[in-house]
This record gives C-alpha cells, sequence and structure tokens, in this order.
C-alpha cells in the first residue's frame, strides 16, 4: 500500500490551480495525469532572458525582457504580410514587434496605442532596424524569470504554463526520507531528493539535481528487479530433465553456430533447476532464435511436459508453426496451432487435444492463455517479441501450469548492454551474436530521390526474375506538415506500372484486410508490398530479396536494421535501397553510412542510442515496454552499475526493506511506481 507521504503527489493533476478540463487535455497528451507526472515532466532546455531598461544594438541576438510602449500599428499592404507594432523604450529607442498571420485585428486588441508592457523575445536587426517577432508580454517584471525551463509541450499548452503548473508541484512534494546510502550520495556530491527536484525546475543545467533524480529512478528499477529475482530463486518451480531421445532424432541440415550451442547449454542448465528459468533471448534477425526456441521445446517434452509458444500476431503464430513442424519433421512431437481465428470444432478439438496431453507444443496469439484453453501439463513458455505483450498477459499464460512455468522471452531487437540491464535485470539474457553459416550479409546502398525513375526500373527487373520487394513508407497520408512520401501516394503511382501484383498493408487497416495481403505476399501472388513500419517484425518471405525503404534518413538506426532484416532470409544475396532527402542532418548521414557499413544490429543498436540521446530513449515506444522518465541514455550508462551495486548492498548488507534505509528505499519504489514490478515481474 502506498504510504501516506505521497498521496499529494499522486492526486489529479486538477487538483492544482489553473487545471480545468481545457488544460486537462493538453496534459493527457503529454501523458500527465497526476501531480507526479507534472513534477516528473522535466524540462529539456531553458532560456535567459536578459533583463533590459533601455534598447541596445549589443543584445541583438539575445533573448531580452523590457518595458515597452506601443507607438504606431502598420498593417501590411499585403493580406498574408506581417503586422507591425512600434514600440519605445524609457529612452525613446524604437524597436519592432512583428506578427505573421495576416490578421491586425488581434494585434490590436493584444496591444493597445499608449500602453506599456513587459515585452519578451530575441532581439535581431532587421536591415538597421531592430525587430522582436511574436514577442511574449507581460504586466510586470515578475512574469519572466532570467533562466525560463523549456519542457516538452502539447498543442494546447506553453512552456511557461507548464513551469507554473511544476511550480505547484514542486511545493507540495514532501521532503522524503533518504534511501541512497550515505557515502555514495556525499560522494557523488547529491542533494536531498525535494531540493533536486525544485532545482532541476528552476535549472534545468543544474547537472548534479539531474543526475541525482535519474539515479533515483535507476535504483528503485534496479532495487524491484533485485527483489524479483530473489523472490523466483525461492520459489518452486518444476526441473525439466531432457534425455536427448528427441533432440538426437533431429536432422538439421546445418550445425548449431557457437552461440547457438552456448545458450541452448545456458537453457538446459535452468530447465533442470527447480526455480523457474526466467531467461531472454536476444538475437539479431536471422541469428536462429526460433531454432534455439525448438530446442528448449524439445527438452520440455523429453521430459514429459508440454510447451508454449506466444506470438504477437496471427501471422507470426503460423509462420512459427509452420517452421517448427518443418524443423521437428519426422519426429513424435505433436504440435498445433490456436488463433483467434480458429472457430467451430477445429477449436473444440485442438482444446481437448491439449487437455488430455496429447498435444506436445501449442503455438499461437493471446488466444493460447484464454479461460477457455486448459493444459495437462504446461512447464515451459516461450514468448516471442515479447514487447508486445503486458505482463499481466504473461503471467495469465504462466498461471496454466502445475508449477510456475520456466519463461523463454526472445527479441529479434538488439538492444544496448545498459538497456538490456535497465530493463530486464531480473532476467539471465543469452546473446545470439553469431549468424549462422551460408547466410551472405545484405548488400545496401544509400540512394538519392533524385534516383527513384531509376530505383522503380531497378524494381521492375527485379520482378521480371521473379524476385518479390518491400517498399516503405513513412507515413500512411500526406499531412499539411509532412512533405514524406506517404504509402497510399506511392502505391498508386506504382500500382499504375505493375497493377495487380502491388498490395498494400498500414497500421490504419483492419486485421483481417492486413492478414490477407500479407498472406498474398507470402503466396507469391503479389510481387510488392507497400507498407509502412507494420512490417517491422514479424514477416518472412525467402523469396522477397529487395527492400526499398523511402526517407530512410527519417527513421531511426534501430528501426532501419529491423526492416532491412525483412529480406535475406533465403539462400541468395539480398539488397536494400535506402532512399535519402537531398538534404541531409549530420546525425542523419551518420546513420546512413553506418547501415552502409554493417549488418552487425548490435552495434548498430548502440551507435542508435549514442546518436538518439536523451530526447527518444529507447528509440520506439513499445505496449508494455518499461519507460524512464527521468533517466537519460547519457547518464544511464554511469548510474546504472552504481545503482545495481547500492540496491544488494540494501538487500545483503544494511537489512533490507524492513531497516530504515529500507523503509525509505520502499517510498521510493512507490514513489517511481516499482512496487506493482515486485509482484509482475517474475512473469517476465
Amino acid at each position: 500500500m502506498r504510504p501516506d507521504i505521497l498521496n499529494p503527489l499522486f492526486a489529479e493533476v486538477t487538483s492544482l490551480k489553473g487545471v480545468g478540463p481545457g488544460l486537462a487535455k493538453p496534459l493527457e497528451r503529454l501523458r500527465i495525469a497526476r501531480v507526479v507526472d507534472v513534477a516528473f515532466h522535466l524540462p529539456t532546455g531553458h532560456i535567459d532572458r536578459f533583463p533590459r531598461d533601455e534598447l541596445m544594438m549589443a543584445d541583438a541576438g539575445r533573448v531580452i525582457s523590457i518595458p515597452l510602449t506601443v507607438k504606431e500599428h502598420r498593417a501590411s499592404s499585403s493580406p498574408r504580410g506581417p503586422t507591425r507594432v512600434r514600440a519605445e523604450d524609457a529612452a525613446g529607442n524604437s524597436v519592432a514587434l512583428v506578427y505573421f498571420g495576416g490578421n491586425s485585428g488581434w494585434v490590436k486588441k493584444l496591444l493597445p496605442i499608449g500602453e506599456t508592457k513587459i515585452v519578451s523575445g530575441r532581439l535581431d536587426l532587421y536591415g538597421q532596424d531592430l525587430q522582436i517577432v511574436h514577442p511574449d508580454l507581460g504586466d510586470s517584471a515578475e512574469d519572466f524569470r532570467e533562466r525560463e525551463a523549456i519542457y516538452p509541450l502539447s498543442e494546447g499548452i506553453t512552456s511557461r504554463r507548464l513551469g507554473a503548473l511544476a511550480a505547484q508541484a514542486v511545493e507540495r512534494s514532501p521532503e522524503l526520507p533518504e534511501w541512497i546510502e550515505p557515502g555514495l550520495k556525499a560522494q557523488r556530491g547529491w542533494p536531498d531528493w525535494r531540493e533536486a527536484l525544485a532545482r532541476i525546475h528552476a535549472d534545468p543545467a543544474d547537472a548534479k539535481a539531474r543526475e541525482r533524480l535519474g539515479y533515483d529512478e535507476v535504483f528503485a528499477n534496479q532495487l524491484a528487479m533485485t527483489l524479483v529475482r530473489a523472490d523466483t530463486r525461492k520459489r518452486r518451480g518444476r526441473a525439466l530433465n531432457g534425455d536427448g531421445r528427441l533432440r538426437d532424432m533431429l536432422k538439421l541440415p546445418y550445425t548449431l553456430t557457437g552461440a547457438q550451442s552456448r545458450t541452448v547449454r545456458e537453457i538446459e542448465g535452468d530447465l533442470a533447476q527447480d526455480a523457474p528459468m526466467l531467461r531472454l533471448l536476444q538475437g539479431d534477425v536471422g541469428a536462429g532464435k526460433t531454432l534455439v526456441a525448438a530446442m528448449a521445446m524439445l527438452i520440455a517434452v523429453e521430459a514429459g511436459a508440454q510447451a508454449a509458444m506466444l506470438a504477437p500476431t496471427e501471422i507470426l503464430a503460423r509462420q512459427h508453426y509452420e517452421t517448427l513442424r518443418k524443423t521437428l519433421a519426422g519426429l513424435p512431437v505433436e504440435i498445433a496451432v490456436l488463433t483467434g481465428r480458429d472457430k467451430g470444432k477445429a477449436r473444440e478439438a485442438t482444446l481437448m487435444a491439449l487437455a488430455a496431453g496429447e498435444i506436445d507444443i501449442l503455438v499461437g496469439t493471446h488466444a493460447i492463455f484464454q479461460d477457455t484453453v486448459t493444459y495437462r501439463d504446461l512447464a515451459l513458455v516461450v514468448v516471442d517479441e515479447q514487447h508486445r505483450f503486458g505482463v499481466a498477459q504473461r503471467m495469465m499464460l504462466s498461471a496454466k501450469g502445475k508449477a510456475p512455468p520456466h519463461l523463454l522471452a526472445m527479441t529479434a531487437t538488439p538492444i544496448p548492454r545498459t538497456l538490456t540491464l535497465a530493463n530486464y535485470g531480473e532476467m539471465d539474457v543469452s546473446r545470439l551474436d553469431e549468424m549462422p553459416p551460408g547466410r551472405q550479409p545484405i548488400e545496401t546502398r544509400v540512394v538519392s530521390e533524385d534516383r527513384l525513375d531509376e530505383v522503380v526500373n531497378a524494381l521492375g527487373r527485379h520482378l521480371s526474375d521473379g524476385g518479390q520487394a518491400y517498399w516503405v513508407c513513412p507515413l500512411v497520408e500526406e499531412s499539411e506538415k509532412s512533405d514524406l512520401a506517404a504509402a497510399e501516394m506511392r502505391a498508386e503511382t506504382l500500382r499504375a506500372r505493375f497493377e495487380d501484383r502491388l498490395g498494400l498493408v498500414h497500421g490504419k487497416m483492419k486485421p483481417a484486410e492486413k492478414d490477407a495481403v500479407m498472406e498474398a505476399f507470402a503466396g507469391g501472388r503479389l510481387g510488392v508490398l507497400v507498407a509502412t513500419t507494420v512490417i517491422e517484425v514479424g514477416v518472412d518471405v525467402p523469396n522477397a530479396t529487395l527492400i526499398v525503404i523511402e526517407h530512410a534518413d527519417r527513421f531511426g538506426l534501430a528501426q532501419l536494421h529491423q526492416l532491412r532484416g525483412r529480406v535475406g532470409r533465403g539462400g541468395g544475396l539480398s539488397r536494400c535501397l535506402l532512399l535519402r532527402g537531398s538534404h541531409l542532418s549530420e546525425t542523419s548521414r551518420a546513420r546512413l553510412a553506418l547501415m552502409r557499413e554493417t549488418n552487425d544490429g548490435f552495434r548498430i543498436a548502440e551507435e542508435d542510442l549514442r546518436l538518439r540521446g536523451a530526447g527518444e530513449l529507447l528509440g520506439t515506444r513499445q505496449s508494455g515496454e518499461m519507460a524512464f522518465r527521468l533517466a537519460t541514455p547519457e547518464n544511464m550508462a554511469d548510474l546504472m552499475q552504481c545503482a545495481q551495486d547500492d540496491a544488494r548492498l540494501l538487500i545483503d548488507r544494511d537489512g533490507g526493506l524492513e531497516a530504515p534505509r529500507g523503509q525509505a528505499a520502499r517510498t521510493a519504489l512507490y514513489l517511481f511506481e516499482r512496487d506493482a514490478g515486485v509482484a509482475l515481474l517474475r512473469s517476465g
């Protein structure tokens, strides 16, 4: 139960002065629903405003705040031209206040002639004259702080308004008992928690305050994981000792890589223990995760138990089912698939066989953990692309076993080691960092969008040779604010040439429509699949050996790598064409150069983390993924090991959660909402 001392922070945001229904909507878009969300919505930068009594040419380029008296309005002769307001300081020096928008009426109401206002904005030279474009206005000097925080915003709320709400949130924040080990706090020179919160909102450049708050969040996360890990080790599961008979019968056309063999041994050791396995299997696209999962499930079947494999989409579930059928062909192992599409007698027959123990391995979507699905003896659960499932869903599946089942979670998204520890610190981690022999690297080229016609002609030749291809666009439809090529428009232009050989999939389609197009492509009935990033994971068409990614400079590295992984799934050479715009930022140029240089997903992930910085912590926000609001990639690597050591010290030396520091740490768990994780993270 949350400590009472935190109640003021967990009150609804509408309890803050000035927050009514109108302001609640933009706050909701920023995921701000409670006072604590305001407190933890940290500024990302600041403006230094220089207070002045007199206009000076030397201040050009600076943001100033100054009392000015309105002297004259000058509307533009053009309907779309700017409105200029001539204003003077106390010494009679003149400046133009410039407003764009084509309507001078509201400017006259805003700045009546003869009225004096405090005006703040960037002072610029326009020819020989001073001007301020769209300045901020106030009634007194107190309306503008000399250092003003800049916050992430949503339409309908300003940085100054968020700053005022943050000041209220800080005012409501209680003095909390200290959970950081005293020697560490002194060594780092960190302020107390409440002081750090006040300081960061007052001065976003305060490095010690920002570091302290980031550490607190990482520490709470690491402590929760330490507790989960300790609890997992105490729980009695069921040891699975496979005798090797089924694995010995496997007739594989290749040998396992060293990484695959090592990982299978690690899993075999975990399964032989009473404590339920909790292991994350990371592998780049094509590294052979499915084969490792198959070996793990065979161990369970050898031990007389059942295994289940959970996939995020119907298409991927059926692909896994077909892959397992081919891989395990000739073995006395019964495999079945169950998705939301299965109805009637076929579904009933599968459910009855599963409950009777006649099915050894069940593959499916979330349908496999519904109430009507009963297992005779479920002992191992494999979750593919685990970030696509909520923790509660995974717990429902875990509850299907007689004893807590072993869990193997897989992800095809290479994750930097720091973020692996942050998000999966309670799990053992195996990395498949070798590619199976014979798999060729994907040839990647960067092509200017000016050569679009050449690319389309190359696509035509590729189809004539019997190949298939993906064409990826970032958006579904054009918007006024974007010049990105939209999937629907690109599909129309390509359909004029390729006619009924072209299909289109995007996120706004109904699942059944999307599945039908994907199946037509997988079956070879379509040659080109125009798509948004819905094809990022879970598509396996070996005959598709070309992918064109339009406006590749607008994608992050991790996403580009995932998209590129849709090809290169067969034995032949595959190509990836990255279409770029004509004006590239240095970051975009670096991303594309790295994509051309390497196919190593783990190297790309580390570089992606370095290039993205604090604004895009994990690259993509996926449901079920743990978000850090205060810790940034820049300080995560430095703080992670320190927080992990301090959490262990608290448990092993300082008396755990019952001792005084432990009681304070318990408050931190509730403050950073890792308290639910203590119960739930054990499901993976």
